[in-house]
């Protein structure tokens, strides 16, 4: 079978899309291009298993929409699989139908956050053929493969695992004892709830040539020094409940990978591809006592010295002591989320974290040496203009104090499968239920302060990066041409972030 990971260009006067691996869709007017990670393993394991794989991410490569499908379409492909989230599952399903046209007889598969809350939804608005839910869809990838290989074409149901939809005209055999089979109409059924009893190091290390590395490697502002790229300790965040984040749909529990298999991993990056910084994109990186083996393998080995780590990591999470064994590690950007200066706000999004505590710990981490980015949400449905000014204010205070080496703030999104988005629908919160709106570009939940205000205070906590006393700092802390480097990388991308919220709504 020949298989396209493919990622058609969506050409839009937004800008460019932030679709693969983001747990938050944006359209970026400077481009940033997030390695997918889950994608990438699929491909490899695909090839592993004798499949021949083809990497069709025609955004990264910035190929117009005419000749990617030109391109693609123009071979003999049987499968393609396509990751999809709510604010562009429209213009896929557009895409999924003209493909469909072009080669009636290849299979199209969907993944993601999406099509995980709503799978029904997308079977009947588009031809696609299978959607796969759940965050391990590269196993499940596999299994669907080896199936229809083995059955000429068609699925035997009862050998596919929990979380595939399917046709039933693509079917040779349904029931079967033990099938969990969910109908929604006569045509469509599923094998049940997905579950993620995969062991992540039965994965092959991602083949990162078959998976062009190298359009991922330059333009990410999370990145001081290039070439960078991602690694995947854990799927996905250790306390998964925050209720508007849109991969608790996909990882409702937490895996890893054993620590050292990543420092295999790191060690292969080093050596064959001179990587030089490397974004872990765990939704929390791992703590406790795999925390302090991996750091200290990272030290053993050597590698502290050769790469610099990034990771997410949550702020109630680690002493200050843990830090300091980070930092010696090579850890250097740590990202956490801090979404609000309200402690009322963080506990109706199931935070579980005190704001005192949070910011001594933010502290502590830039003691320990490490460059803390925190995120800030705004468009809660209860913050008043009050609570929204404490966290513009705190924002703004992180980082002229230096508490913060970067910042970034958006507009809340209630992303379809979230609690937030049932308790939205609950409470008559939505101002528009047209997916294409769940962008960031605005607010789509009702506030006491409206639309504008909500805006505003986005752009108001970027503008602090014209601080005198933050620039002072930020200039103080220069040691290397690399870092003249990433200030003018991280300038140019704050200038495109008050251009993303400024406007542009039209598709």
């Amino acid at each position: 079978m020949r298989v396209s990971i493919a990622y058609p260009p969506l050409e839009n006067v937004k800008g460019v899309p932030l679709l693969g691996q983001n747990r938050q869709f944006q359209w970026f007017n400077s481009p940033t291009y997030i390695y997918p990670m889950v994608p990438a393993s699929c491909a490899t394991l695909l090839q592993s298993k004798g499949y021949e794989v083809f990497w069709d991410d025609g955004i990264a490569e910035e190929k117009t929409y005419r000749d990617f499908t030109a391109e693609v379409m123009g071979r003999d492909l049987d499968v393609m699989m396509i990751e999809t989230k709510a604010p562009v599952v429209r213009f896929h399903w557009e895409i999924i139908d003209e493909y469909k046209k072009m080669k009636p007889d290849m299979i199209i598969v969907v993944v993601g956050d999406h099509v995980t809350a709503f799978p029904e939804e997308t079977m009947n608005s588009c031809k696609a053929d299978y959607v796969l839910t759940g965050g391990n869809y590269d196993f499940l990838m596999a299994d669907l493969l080896d199936n229809l290989k083995a059955n000429g074409g068609k699925v035997k149901v009862s050998d596919l695992p929990k979380g595939i939809w399917y046709r039933r005209e693509n079917a040779v055999e349904e029931t079967a004892a033990g099938t969990d089979t969910q109908a929604s109409a006569d045509s469509i059924a599923s094998t049940g709830t997905f579950v993620l009893n995969q062991n992540l190091n039965d994965l092959p290390i991602i083949d990162r040539d078959l998976t062009k590395w190298k359009l991922y490697s330059e333009k990410n502002g999370n990145y001081s020094r290039t070439p960078g790229t991602y690694t995947m300790a854990a799927r996905d965040c250790w306390h998964h409940r925050c209720t508007f984040c849109s991969w608790t749909t996909l990882y409702p529990q937490y895996l890893t990978r054993s620590p050292e298999s990543l420092l295999d991993e790191i060690g292969m990056l080093i050596d064959k591809y001179g990587v030089k910084e490397i974004m872990d994109d765990s939704g929390a990186f791992p703590i406790g006592t795999w925390l302090h083996t991996f750091c200290q393998g990272m030290i053993e080995r050597g590698y502290n010295k050769k790469v610099i780590m990034d990771c997410n990591m949550r702020l109630d999470a680690l002493t200050y002591e843990e830090y300091r064994l980070m930092r010696e590690a090579g850890f250097r950007f740590v990202l956490f989320g801090l979404e609000s200066a309200n402690q009322e706000t963080l506990d109706r999004i199931d935070k579980r974290e005190n704001i005192d505590k949070m910011i001594e710990s933010l502290k502590n981490a830039k003691k320990a040496g490490l460059s803390p980015h925190i995120t800030l949400m705004f468009g809660y449905p209860w913050e008043d203009e009050k609570m929204v000014q404490n966290t513009v204010k705190l924002g703004r205070q992180i980082l002229i104090k230096g508490w913060a080496h970067t910042l970034q703030a958006t507009v809340l999104i209630p992303y379809p499968g979230t609690p937030l988005y049932k308790e939205c629908k609950e409470n008559g919160w939505l101002l528009t239920e047209r997916y294409e709106d769940f962008d960031q570009r605005m607010p789509v939940m009702k506030t006491p302060m409206g639309s504008e205000k909500i805006k505003e205070a986005v752009e108001s906590v970027y503008k602090v990066s014209f601080n005198p006393e933050f620039l002072a700092r930020r200039i103080a802390g220069i040691r290397s041409i690399d870092d003249v480097k990433f200030l003018f990388r991280a300038a140019g991308k704050v200038i495109g972030h008050l251009t993303d919220f400024g406007g542009k709504n039209g598709n």
